[in-house]
Formats: structure tokens, C-alpha cells, sequence
């Protein structure tokens, strides 16, 4: 059996995070395994509080499962120190690690940034040269590349910088009003379309931590960039049309959509 490991924050909750992802990695048919970046106290309504690791913890967890299960592909999450990016980024150069896929939660939907100016500088200098496929939403995108976003040409002059510049694939997720949930893979000169189609559920935190596992279950499982990009988008899309809705919450984090089988 395959195997993939996420390094992300946990999310007690359990629609994002490491619980999306573990249950995202299982029904896409690989052996999930994780590094866990920070502990949080959340439900659907909101967060009560945060526990950051150490980094001298981290590198723990991280040396326990190569030493003992590779990991066929890595996918990270939040992470929201400069130190822990730092032994993430030293740990998978020592081990040397592959199909990695970096989720660089930095910028939420509204707008609001997640983490320092000085992180974000450690992310880009450190993890993303070491990625296979970054999956930045729009803001995100508009972060890393220095530019606005507000079209399509837009996206793909954005991702082409991104690629560019750290040498690794870039999958910029459409939506926030550019068009109609339609995602932009670009790399070495090339880019494709993914289509979707927007659906009105509501019930949609956490859907950027299981794409981006979605998409390192395929790559573990030996299936290419496109393809598991392609497949990742219709595992989401079905988990999202199933309209699966629990709690007593009414926001935009009452969701289970990572359950949902394919």
C-alpha cells in the first residue's frame, strides 16, 4: 500500500487539517501518516485557542515515520513559524523526500494574513524550491508572484512567476470572482485548465487541505501531476455536492465534506 504523510496543524473539529487530511488520504486509498505543527481548540463556530509545537518536537515526529514508513509523497499544510518551516525544509532535504505538494496557507478567503512577513520569507525561500506542486488560492497567488490578480491572463502571468521563480509546478485555485471554480495548473512553460463547476454549499472549510491531500494521494500512488490533479478535483466535488451538513453550527465551518466517499 502506498503511503503519504501530511504536516499540518490539527484541527479539533475534524474538517480540516490533519483530520481532512488523514480522512482524505484513507478514502483515496493510501496509508496516511502525520507530523503534527500545532495543536487547536475549535468547532464549527469559530477557534478558542492555538498550541504551536516545538521545533525540536517536530523534527521528532518527522524523523519517527521516514525512519520507519517513507512516506510515497508529503503534503504541508499551515505552518506558522519561521523555526518550523525551517526543520520541515531541513528534514526533507536530509531525507530526501519527493512528491511534495505545499498547501501555503497564508492568506485566509477574506483577505486576512495567517502568518508573519518573516515566515512567509522562510516559506519561500526554504519550502517551495522543494516542492513538486504549490496549490496558492488567489490571494495566495497575488502574495508570492508580487501582482494582482483579476482574470485569467492574470492567473497564468501569476503562476508562471511562482513557477519560475522557486522551479516547481503551481496549481493557482480559481474562484474569489476570477471564474467559476476553474483551477490553473502551470510548469516548464506549459499550462493546463481544470474545470468546475461552482457549487453552492456552504459547508466548505478545510477544502483547500483535502485538495491539496487529495492530489499527493495520486501522486503516491504513482499517478501524474495532471491526472492527480483531475482526480482530486472530482473527489472534492463530489464530497462537496453531497451537501453532508452536521452541528449545530450555521457558519461556514458546519461541513464533513473529507468523509465523503469517491
Amino acid at each position: 500500500m502506498k503511503t503519504a504523510l501530511t504536516i499540518a496543524g490539527s484541527d479539533s473539529c475534524g474538517g480540516a487539517g490533519i483530520q481532512a487530511d488523514i480522512k482524505t488520504m484513507t478514502m483515496n486509498g493510501v496509508y496516511a501518516m502525520s507530523a503534527i505543527t500545532a495543536l487547536t481548540a475549535q468547532n464549527t463556530t469559530g477557534v478558542t485557542g492555538i498550541s504551536e509545537v516545538t521545533p525540536d518536537f517536530l523534527q521528532l515526529q518527522l524523523d519517527a515515520v521516514f525512519e520507519d514508513i517513507f512516506p510515497d509523497a508529503v503534503k504541508i499544510g499551515m505552518v506558522s513559524s519561521s523555526a518550523l518551516i525551517e526543520v520541515i525544509a531541513d528534514r526533507l532535504v536530509f531525507w530526501k523526500a519527493g512528491n511534495i505538494v505545499v498547501d501555503p496557507v497564508m492568506v485566509a478567503t477574506s483577505g486576512a494574513r495567517l502568518i508573519s512577513e518573516e515566515a512567509v520569507e522562510v516559506l519561500k525561500n526554504r519550502l517551495l524550491p522543494l516542492a513538486t506542486v504549490v496549490t496558492p488560492n488567489i490571494p495566495e497567488a497575488e502574495l508570492l508572484a508580487g501582482m494582482s490578480i483579476t482574470d485569467d491572463k492574470e492567473m497564468i502571468r501569476a503562476a508562471q512567476l511562482i513557477s519560475e521563480q522557486y522551479n516547481c509546478a503551481v496549481l493557482c485555485k480559481g474562484g474569489h470572482s476570477i471564474n467559476d471554480a476553474n483551477d490553473l495548473l502551470y510548469y516548464d512553460g506549459k499550462y493546463e485548465w481544470f474545470e468546475g463547476k461552482r457549487i453552492n454549499n456552504p459547508n466548505t472549510h478545510g477544502t483547500g487541505c483535502t485538495l491539496s491531500s487529495a492530489i499527493a494521494s495520486n501522486l503516491a500512488k504513482g499517478e501524474s501531476l495532471s491526472n492527480s490533479i483531475k482526480n482530486a478535483k472530482e473527489y472534492i466535488s463530489g464530497a462537496l455536492a453531497a451537501m453532508l451538513d452536521l452541528g449545530k453550527g450555521s457558519g461556514p465551518m458546519n461541513h464533513a465534506f473529507a468523509i465523503t466517499e469517491k
